[in-house]
């Protein structure tokens, strides 16, 4: 991970020191921003491989924030929040963050959550073909996903979880697998950023009445990509 720039973005002093010292001594290069609009101003001039985001920002808040950022670019966003409310972590999510991390936090584990990210957030490169399956059809090269020729905005991690997924149609995968193999999370993960995924997922493409379902709930297990008829 040596030379890769991360912006780290919160209102407290203490904590921006915390993690710039924590990650630089992984090799990181951290710069920093104490409130939205400096954070606005910075990913517009320069590109960062890694913005850590607190939500609860002054002048302008995080969501704000995010919503700017992915206005121009992919780059992966971690939010960093004292509330963990299902509604806030589906915000986050649906304005394009990659992932949550809820204070008090250790640095250990926020420093996992960057490093899978940073693995993950190059295109996949296992396979460049196309995956149709009946209205869907996805382009790994473009990165883009059309539902009857309709282009669906997806954030860069909900790409990969549908893929992932659609390329292994009817095999069920556990919150667990799917952390490992698309996060890249082991210890670290939290099954519920599986769930909220997969729920903005359905909501993106299965929006209009009459599209199905693609992804199915195995209760018990997790979850398997299948056509399957919305009733």
């Amino acid at each position: 991970m040596a030379n890769k720039h991360i912006l780290v973005v919160d209102d407290e002093a203490r904590m921006r020191s915390l993690v710039r010292a924590y990650f630089e001594k992984e090799g990181f290069t951290v710069e920093e921003a104490g409130n939205g609009e400096e954070a606005i101003k910075k990913t517009s001039q320069k590109a960062y491989d890694l913005v850590i985001l607190d939500l609860m920002l002054p002048r302008v808040d995080g969501w704000s924030v995010c919503r700017k950022i992915r206005e121009k670019s992919f780059v992966p966003i971690i939010m960093l929040t004292a509330r963990g409310a299902e509604e806030e972590r589906l915000l986050g999510f649906d304005l394009g963050a990659d992932d949550y991390v809820v204070k008090p936090f250790s640095p250990r584990e926020l420093l996992a959550r960057a490093r899978a990210l940073l693995r993950r957030s190059s295109p996949p490169t296992e396979s460049t073909e196309r995956v149709e399956a009946g209205h869907l059809q996805i382009d790994p090269v473009g990165r883009l996903v059309t539902i009857q020729g309709e282009r669906v905005a997806l954030t860069p991690k909900e790409f990969d979880l549908l893929l992932h997924l659609a390329r292994h149609p009817g095999r069920v995968f556990s919150r667990e697998q799917l952390l490992e193999q698309v996060w890249g999370y082991d210890f670290y993960g939290d099954l519920r950023t599986v769930d909220t995924h997969v729920k903005t997922l359905r909501e993106k493409v299965s929006r209009s009445r009459g599209l199905p379902h693609y992804i199915q709930t195995v209760w018990g297990i997790g979850y398997k990509f299948e056509v399957k008829d919305r009733t």
